[in-house]
C-alpha cells in the first residue's frame, strides 16, 4: 500500500507552519494575483519563498493556487508571475483555466507541476483523460464525485487524482454559483464570494410569509468530514486527500490535520482502522467544527439529513486556551511557557495535543506569570504564563479545555 498525501489549506505563513508540523505532506496557499481567496492573508513573493525553504527542509510540499477564472482584463503580468513563482521554488500550481494551464505548461523553463482545480468539477475518467492529454500532472476531483466514481477513476490509472476529505462544500457545483455575484456584486469565481447560500431568508408567496420567523430558511450544504472514506480511498491509490479551509485558524489547522494525520499513519501501518479507532478520530475533528458535517456525496447523492435548510448557528469555542511558546525554558525547569489564548484558571481540566502527540487530560494546578508570581486566572489574550508540567510536550503543542460530557 503505498502513501497517500495529506494537503493542508494555509492562509498565511505561521499557518502553512503549522499545517506541515502537524502533519501535513503538501500545504496549498493563495498568491497575491491569480487567487480566488481574495480576504485572505495572501502570500507575497517573499513569503512563498521562505515557506518553500521550511517545507522542503521539513520533506512537505508547496502548492500554490492559480486558480481565478479570468476575465479579459485578469492576464496581465501572467507569464512574470509563473515565472517568479518558478524561482521561489513552488512544486505545484492549481489552476482551473485552460488558458492559464496552457500557458504554464509551455514554459520553457518549469519545475513545478500543473494541477486541475476542483473548479473544473471533474467528475469521471473521461474528463480526467482530456486534461491529462493537454499534459497536467494531476487532476483535482470535483467535490461531487462519489466515491464508486473515484474508485474507478483510480484502477484506470490515467493521472495522479486528488480529493476532499474535510471543510466547507459548496451548494452549487463548487465554485459555479453566482448569487453572491448577484447580491453584493463580489465574483465568487474572482476571489469574492460572499457566501450567500449561507444567509438565512424568508420566503415569500407574493406579500404573504411562508416561512415561520423562528425557522428561517437556508440552503447551505454541511460541511464534509470523510474520515471514513480514507481508508477507501487509500486502497483505491487516490494521490492526494485534501482538506479546505484557507481561512480556518491555527487551531483548526493543528485539530484536523493531526487527526487525518493519525488515522493515514495507522490504516498505513496497519492496513485498517476498526470502528473504535476511527470514532476517536471523529472525536478528535468534532473538536474543531463549527457547522454540521455529512458525507457530501461519498455516500451517494445528498438528501435533506446533509443539507441546512432550516435555523442553523455557526459556533465559535473558546475552548482553545493556550499555545506552548517554549516546551523547556532554561529559567523554568519542569515548567512550560505558554501563550494565553482564551480565559482559564487554576484547576481547569485541559488537554493538550502537539505535533506527533495525541492528546492527552492533565490539570492545571498552578500558574506563574513573568514575574514568578503565582495567579489564579488568565484572562488576557497573548499573555505569557509558565505552567508545571509533566508528560509529553513540544514548542508548537496546543492546549484547551475538556469538553465535559453532558
Amino acid at each position: 500500500m503505498s502513501a497517500i498525501e495529506l494537503l493542508a489549506p494555509a492562509g498565511n505563513l505561521e499557518k502553512a507552519k503549522t499545517a506541515i508540523r502537524y502533519g501535513a505532506n503538501a500545504v496549498y496557499i493563495g498568491g497575491q494575483s491569480f487567487s480566488l481567496r481574495s480576504r485572505a492573508s495572501n502570500f507575497d513573493l517573499d513569503q512563498i519563498h521562505e515557506l518553500c525553504e521550511f517545507a522542503h527542509e521539513h520533506q512537505a510540499q508547496v502548492h500554490v493556487t492559480v486558480n481565478i477564472i479570468p476575465h479579459p482584463s485578469d492576464f496581465g503580468g501572467l507569464e512574470d508571475y509563473l515565472q517568479a513563482l518558478d524561482q521561489a521554488g513552488i512544486d505545484a500550481i492549481i489552476s482551473a483555466s485552460p488558458s492559464i494551464i496552457t500557458r504554464a505548461l509551455k514554459m520553457e523553463t518549469r519545475h513545478f507541476e500543473v494541477h486541475v482545480s476542483t473548479q473544473r468539477s471533474i467528475l469521471n475518467s473521461e474528463a480526467v483523460r482530456f486534461w491529462t492529454n493537454l499534459g497536467v500532472d494531476r487532476v483535482v476531483l470535483g467535490r461531487e464525485t462519489p466515491m464508486p466514481a473515484i474508485e474507478e477513476i483510480c484502477q484506470q490509472n490515467i493521472n495522479d487524482i486528488e480529493a476532499f476529505i474535510h471543510g466547507g462544500m459548496c451548494i452549487s457545483f463548487s465554485g459555479r454559483c453566482v448569487l453572491s455575484n448577484h447580491m453584493t456584486n463580489r465574483d465568487a469565481n474572482r476571489g469574492g464570494c460572499a457566501q450567500s447560500c449561507r444567509w438565512k431568508y424568508t420566503l415569500r408567496d407574493g406579500e404573504q410569509s411562508i416561512t415561520d420567523p423562528e425557522r428561517p430558511f437556508s440552503m447551505s450544504s454541511r460541511d464534509l468530514q470523510a474520515a471514513d472514506q480514507i481508508e477507501r480511498m487509500i486502497h483505491a491509490g487516490v494521490t492526494s486527500v485534501k482538506i479546505e479551509g484557507r481561512m480556518k485558524s491555527d487551531y483548526y489547522l493543528a485539530v484536523v490535520v493531526g487527526a487525518y494525520r493519525r488515522l493515514i499513519d495507522h490504516i498505513e501501518q496497519y492496513g485498517h482502522a476498526d470502528e473504535a479507532f476511527l470514532s476517536t478520530i471523529c472525536a478528535e475533528l468534532s473538536r474543531a467544527e463549527n457547522r454540521p458535517t455529512g458525507p457530501g456525496f461519498y455516500h451517494g447523492l445528498p438528501d435533506e439529513n446533509v443539507q441546512l435548510y432550516r435555523k442553523h448557528d455557526e459556533t465559535v469555542t473558546q475552548e482553545y486556551i493556550g499555545l506552548v511558546l517554549d516546551a523547556h525554558p532554561q529559567n523554568r525547569p519542569g515548567m512550560i511557557q505558554v501563550q494565553v489564548k482564551n480565559h482559564f484558571e487554576q484547576g481547569t481540566p485541559v488537554e493538550l495535543f502537539g505535533p506527533h502527540i495525541a492528546p492527552y487530560q492533565a490539570i492545571i494546578e498552578k500558574i506563574f506569570n513573568e514575574e514568578n508570581e503565582e495567579i489564579t486566572i488568565c484572562n488576557h489574550p497573548m499573555e505569557i504564563v509558565y505552567l508545571p508540567w509533566q508528560g509529553d510536550v513540544v514548542a508548537g503543542s496546543m492546549i484547551r479545555k475538556q469538553r465535559l460530557e453532558s
